[in-house]
This record gives C-alpha cells, sequence and structure tokens, in this order.
C-alpha cells in the first residue's frame, strides 16, 4: 500500500475523492489499501475507530497516522517511516509527504494505528 501511495504523488486534493483522478485524505487511504486487496472504511473517523491504537515509535510502514482538528478525527495518512507520512492534505493542495515533525501536524496528531 506504501508504494502504490507514493504513486499518487502530485495527484490533486478532491473533496471525496478516492481515485487516481484526486483524493482526499481518507480516499487515499481507502484507495492504497483497497489495490492491495485490503478493505477497510472510507472515511478518517471510521479508519480511525477500525484500527488499532500503536505507539508511533512502533509503528511501521503501512501504519496509519491521525491528525484530530477540532473535536473529532478528521485527517489521516499513511505512515512511511522516518517520521515521514503520505497525505493528500487540503483543497488547492495534492498528494504529498509529510514530516509528522512539521508544526501543525505535530500540534494536531492524534495517534498511530495499525489495520490489518
Amino acid at each position: 500500500m506504501v508504494r502504490v501511495a507514493q504513486q499518487m504523488v502530485g495527484v490533486p486534493y478532491v473533496w471525496g475523492g478516492a481515485t487516481p483522478k484526486g483524493f482526499d485524505c481518507s480516499g487515499l487511504v481507502f484507495y492504497a489499501y483497497g489495490e492491495t486487496g485490503l478493505s477497510i472504511p472510507r472515511t478518517s473517523r471510521e479508519q480511525f475507530r477500525a484500527a488499532r491504537p500503536i505507539s508511533l515509535d512502533l509503528a511501521r510502514p503501512g501504519d496509519l497516522v491521525f491528525f484530530r482538528i477540532g473535536r473529532d478525527v478528521s485527517h489521516v495518512g499513511i505512515y512511511l517511516g522516518d517520521n515521514q507520512f503520505i497525505h493528500s492534505p487540503e483543497t488547492g493542495q495534492s498528494v504529498k509527504v509529510t514530516d509528522l515533525d512539521h508544526r501543525f501536524y505535530r500540534k494536531h496528531f492524534a495517534g498511530a494505528g495499525r489495520i490489518h
């Protein structure tokens, strides 16, 4: 799933998107997992509930990282290792790799989880 997600770098953010024509954050995760034969929920909130919580130091490539903006989890990315994750951030941006130490993401980090 990591390789599938990495192949999507540069694809534009599209709200509700879950295809290589455009992705929202959970759509990218849904697509990457689906391409490897794993069925997971569609939204970031559902993905957060379905994931088994793990410590970030135990996270492996392919695990999920979640972010809370407001009360609920509303953003998700795929952990790549070395404190990096891949995600589809927001309107006007595209799928990209970001460091978890980025000020915004560090502030809103809600946890890591594993679905397998």
